[in-house]
């Protein structure tokens, strides 16, 4: 019901917008204007939930894995496979889309809040600015990065506490987490609002143009996850798992179903259980444990999508992409993907402070929430795709050391 209603307030936004675009009517410019601030308002709400909602995922997320003991070898190829295959994802989606952009109509750039580029650092710079000096600071200048490796080794120091200790933080921060979660959904009750004082308003100043180019950006999206399936995660069970392409997407249909029509990985992770273990033959210990973790932080097909739309967005607002800073938006998106909270579009709200440090106006983001339905059930889908192809690769990869072990041991 609540994507129906997202879709009416997209659909009614295009008609004023499109109208007084077309019509030249003052009127109609009039409404699309005065609707503008209930659309910062709903992006305020965003921004305000954004970052302790990363925080305490994330201080939840590595405070379970800190123990190297409970996780061994199982825990550091699973957290290799994430961060190698993320960065091509992102690499992907931002490449594809600058392709994109070739087919894009030129765009009236409509009045909005200054953007600001920041001044690039030199690379000591930057690394010296990762460690903050106070974190609090850092949470209330939005700087992400900063605040994520804070929170890293905050939970790291976490993990080595007494159990009982180590619990209580870790379910504080769970449940804060599904407090925060709560926020969202309130706020997303307001999105249908939200949509139409976003887009109307900027549909009025680019017309027809703005709605050529999100289809071209859904294309693009489209596309770059095709390539990271047919590229990446197929061959990645053809070659190390040994199951056919064919016999693979038939063995986890029901999930890839679930994600696609609900776009939560969260909502397929029993069936996601039940078809790695029986159709795909991965052990229930690699599974039961990989299966719930990717759900929780392992979204290569939300990397896919965040790494174009940050590129999309920086086009329509007119934001040079230098190499520099095409480097800083691979980093921050590789590190907001694994924060993305089982909610929908929150690939879109977590995406804030990274269009930020590039200085594109985050009123973009209600432009793509209005069309992310489409985007949502497939980036859900491979995200899906690659949880359980993870799962495999660690399964096959355990089970030939397992093979390798005793046969060196056995006595001659």
């Amino acid at each position: 019901m609540l994507n129906k209603l997202i879709a009416l307030g997209l659909i009614l936004g295009l008609i004023l917008g499109l109208g007084a675009s077309m019509t030249g009517n003052e009127i109609l410019h009039a409404i699309a204007g005065e609707s503008a601030p209930l659309g910062k308002l709903f992006i305020n709400a965003i921004k305000m939930v954004v970052l302790p909602l990363v925080v305490t995922v994330i201080f939840a997320s590595i405070a379970k894995l800190s123990d190297p003991a409970t996780l061994g070898k199982i825990g550091g190829k699973t957290l290799a496979f994430y961060w190698v295959t993320l960065v091509p994802a992102i690499i992907i989606g931002m490449a594809v889309m600058s392709f994109g952009l070739k087919f894009t109509p030129d765009i009236k750039i409509p009045d909005t809040e200054p953007a600001t580029v920041p001044q690039l650092q030199s690379i000591t710079d930057f690394l010296v600015s990762l460690i903050p000096a106070n974190p609090f600071e850092a949470a209330a200048n939005g700087s992400l990065l900063p605040l994520i490796v804070f929170t890293a080794i905050l939970a790291a120091a976490t993990g080595t506490l007494a159990l009982e200790k180590r619990t209580r933080l870790i379910t504080a921060a769970e449940d804060l987490s599904e407090a925060l979660i709560k926020m969202v959904w309130w706020i997303l009750y307001l999105a249908p609002l939200g949509v139409f004082a976003l887009i109307a308003p900027a549909t009025a100043k680019m017309g027809w143009e703005l709605l050529q180019s999100l289809s071209i950006f859904v294309v693009c999206v489209f596309i770059g996850l095709l390539i990271l399936l047919l590229f990446l995660f197929l061959p990645i069970n053809l070659f190390i798992g040994k199951i056919r392409p064919v016999e693979f997407l038939k063995g986890i249909w029901g999930a890839i179903s679930i994600a696609f029509s609900t776009t939560s990985t969260a909502a397929a992770i029993p069936v996601s259980l039940q078809e790695t273990t029986e159709n795909l033959n991965v052990s229930e210990t690699v599974a039961d444990i990989l299966v719930p973790l990717g759900a929780s932080l392992y979204r290569p097909g939300s990397a896919l999508f965040q790494g174009a739309a940050i590129i999309f967005l920086a086009h329509i607002f007119d934001v040079p992409v230098s190499m520099a800073e095409a480097g800083a938006i691979l980093l921050a998106t590789f590190l907001v993907s694994l924060t993305v909270a089982p909610v929908p579009s929150s690939s879109i709200m977590t995406m804030a402070p990274a269009l930020s440090s590039i200085g594109v106006p985050t009123t973009g983001l209600g432009i793509l929430m209005g069309i992310d339905r489409i985007p949502d059930m497939m980036r859900t889908s491979v995200n899906v795709i690659g949880q359980i192809s993870t799962a495999v690769m660690v399964d096959r990869t355990q089970s030939n050391s397992s093979k390798e072990t005793p046969a060196n041991d056995q006595p001659n």
